[in-house]
């Protein structure tokens, strides 16, 4: 059966709209425009895309199958107020933004966020990118899960209530600790270290909970409670009060929820 192949315009020209737009122009969707505020960011991706790079909300197409909103969440609102009234579906990628915030724009909205952290500068294979989908209307998620699974091998409804949970996780999962490697990072550099030994251990740890709970496979001073360790490495950490205490905060945290 030969797939269905979609109208779209991208309202955003970031990381996300980047990697996606790319994904659904391979695929043999038409990206119509791109939209952006600032004309370079439009004209570069839109390049990328053979499509219309637009920098006023006014010039957006009526004719398009499905609008896919990229911007910023704190920039979400304010876009909203000046774009016009559509006839067909709109979505945002946001993994925080209930859907229903797209309810003035169109009788027809929804959610296609895409779970990963994504760069304009670092390929990523979109197909193993699970997308969270999410629309007002039965006949409009079909749609929308019947696009999602032209890029992605990963496609799963989700409610916003859900998304909200699973936007929160990956704060943990993958914000959190790139910034427990930064803190790393800085510490080996004062002894003259290089991060990249440490490089088989993160994915040693990255390999065994892809088959086991993460809890389960958690090793290290703390859970193994010893104190000696964990009284060394505070006092090495004497100089720097905060990371003394989130140390000690995490340490804690491994112990209670072991």
């Amino acid at each position: 059966m030969a797939k269905r192949k979609f109208n779209i315009v991208l309202i955003g020209s970031g990381n996300v709209a980047t990697h996606m737009g790319l994904a659904l122009k391979k695929s043999g969707h038409s990206i119509e425009q791109v939209y952006s505020r600032t004309g370079a960011s439009a004209r570069a991706l839109a390049v990328k895309l053979r499509s219309q790079a637009v920098t006023d909300v006014n010039r957006l197409t009526n004719k398009a199958d499905i609008y896919i909103i990229s911007v910023k969440d704190d920039a979400l609102a304010s876009l909203l107020k000046h774009l016009k009234k559509k006839k067909t579906l709109v979505v945002h990628t946001s993994g925080s933004l209930p859907m229903n915030i797209l309810k003035g724009i169109s009788p027809f909205y929804g959610v296609i966020y895409p779970l990963q952290t994504l760069s304009k500068g670092k390929m990523t294979d979109f197909a193993n990118v699970p997308l969270c989908i999410e629309a007002n209307k039965k006949s409009q998620e079909k749609k929308l899960v019947l696009l999602a699974k032209t890029i992605s091998r990963q496609v799963q409804v989700v409610s916003s209530e859900k998304r909200k949970a699973l936007h929160l996780a990956a704060v943990f999962a993958g914000n959190f600790s790139n910034h427990m490697y930064t803190l790393a990072d800085r510490l080996l550099r004062k002894h003259k270290l290089s991060f990249n030994l440490l490089l088989p251990l993160i994915q040693e740890t990255s390999d065994k909970i892809k088959n086991n709970s993460p809890v389960l496979m958690q090793t290290g001073p703390a859970i193994r409670g010893d104190k000696t360790i964990m009284r060394t490495h505070l006092a090495m950490l004497s100089k720097n009060k905060d990371l003394q205490k989130l140390y000690k905060s995490i340490s804690d945290s491994i112990v209670k929820n072991k």
